[in-house]
């Protein structure tokens, strides 16, 4: 199945560029974002990754009457229980350097620093059927930021298998590994 076209429902401009990356052409023959159809804020007041990504993407298929792609994702840190999970991009108000640097500080002094991207996407094809995956990447957490490409905690977190983070690592490498393109990969799956 190929969609003539597709909104990506992201306000951010990086997760919807790896998001076409990982699409590529053989998914969707036009890749939209969001913003560049309306305003709407949609506001993620569920209790999971995946009825966030849903409230999302159901959202932008009825304002658009477009098939809707939408993630909701976090970095679960095994010394911080899970934190900041749900909340990544919220537990701290302001830019990615802000939250990263209070990562940072909660994990001063921590030997074990494993954590996991974890993501989950919703298709919302408008009158048909939304469906809902999974994908996680496992890895951990650097002492110090490197590399500048990446959003995020991307500049901390060193995926297994590798010594350079997500941000140190070329996006082609990246989004072969990362947890979007695993939730992905099951997304395809589901619909085949």
């Amino acid at each position: 199945m190929k969609f003539r076209k597709l909104i990506i429902a992201t306000g951010n401009k990086g997760k919807y560029s790896e998001f076409a990356d990982i699409i590529g052409d053989g998914f969707a023959e036009e890749i939209i974002f969001a913003p560049e159809i309306s305003g709407l804020a949609v506001e993620e007041t569920g209790r999971t990754y995946a009825e966030n990504a849903m409230l999302k993407a159901r959202a932008w298929a009825d304002v658009s009457g477009l098939p809707c792609l939408a993630d909701d994702s976090g970095l679960e840190v095994l010394a911080l229980d899970g934190a900041p999970g749900l909340y990544s991009a919220r537990v701290i108000i302001g830019a990615d350097t802000d939250r990263v640097s209070w990562l940072l500080g909660r994990l001063e002094g921590a030997a074990d620093r494993r954590a996991r991207f974890a993501a989950s996407l919703a298709l919302c094809v408008p009158g048909e059927y939304t469906l809902i995956t999974e994908g996680y990447c496992t890895g951990n957490i650097a002492h110090t930021p490197a590399g500048s490409n990446g959003f995020g905690y991307d500049s901390v977190f060193v995926p297994d298998g590798y010594e350079l983070t997500f941000a140190q690592l070329p996006s082609d490498v990246k989004n072969s590994i990362s947890h979007r393109t695993n939730a992905f990969r099951k997304l395809i799956a589901a619909i085949q």
